[in-house]
């Protein structure tokens, strides 16, 4: 198991890196000095660490080699089948709704330093990915201009599948109308469809108005990926 260096750093920062779930935290000191030092790290460089699976002294441990806790990201989980009605929605097409999605992810993102940082080059990289599927790629229109989406990811790696909620979002045009919990279960009942077990997502920790309307669907805290910043 082996602590994951970025190729996308977010704005902000020179390094980012990823600690996977189950790291043995007695190694992660030694293991993380020997990662900076390969990578060129110095002391002006700004550095994002992620801990997947956030541990109760992981705040001390990282506390002591400088870095401090800035950002939560919660995965949240449910059952099948989600609470609530699905809204109408069609499969995304590779080529012909790149812009229309992308600038809608510019606006509905433009808080994200990683999802409202998505490139045209970088939608057409993720678009020949094994795992996409333009039918789990949903599309919700108004008046045929898209006003949403919900982007699904099959995890099948294990015995349990895990059908995610990779991305979703409503334009800033057309919040406050309620399309985002509809949409939402769309996306649960495509995943429900396909064969997952279970619906999963990542959501900020402090973004309370989502988190609302996901615990209305059914999903619960499952675990929390916390993000840590080197010192200035």
């Amino acid at each position: 198991m082996n602590i994951l260096v970025s190729h996308d750093t977010p704005s902000g920062f020179d390094l980012s890196l990823t600690v996977p779930r189950g790291f043995n935290r007695d190694l992660l000191p030694d293991q993380l000095d020997r990662v900076l030092r390969q990578s060129s790290f110095d002391k002006n460089s700004s550095v994002q660490i992620w801990l997947e699976d956030s541990q109760p002294h992981d705040d001390e441990l990282m506390a002591n080699i400088s870095f401090v806790n800035y950002r939560d990201l919660w995965q949240m989980r449910c059952s099948f089948p989600p609470l609530g009605k699905a809204t109408f929605t069609r499969p995304f097409i590779p080529g012909a709704d790149n812009n229309a999605f992308l600038a809608v992810n510019s606006r509905a993102f433009s808080w994200h330093p990683e999802q409202g940082r998505l490139t045209p080059e970088q939608l057409e990289k993720i678009l020949l990915e094994d795992w996409f599927d333009s039918k789990g790629f949903l599309l919700f229109e108004i008046d045929n201009s898209l006003a949403g989406f919900c982007w699904t990811k099959v995890h099948r790696e294990e015995s349990l599948v895990l059908g995610e909620i990779y991305a979703i979002a409503i334009d800033p045009n057309f919040h406050g109308r309620g399309y985002g919990k509809p949409l939402t279960i769309a996306g649960l009942n495509y995943l429900m469809s396909v064969g997952a077990d279970l619906g999963m997502l990542y959501v900020e920790s402090d973004n309370t108005p989502a988190i609302r309307i996901y615990e209305e669907i059914g999903f619960t805290h499952f675990s929390t990926n916390r993000a840590y910043q080197n010192r200035a």
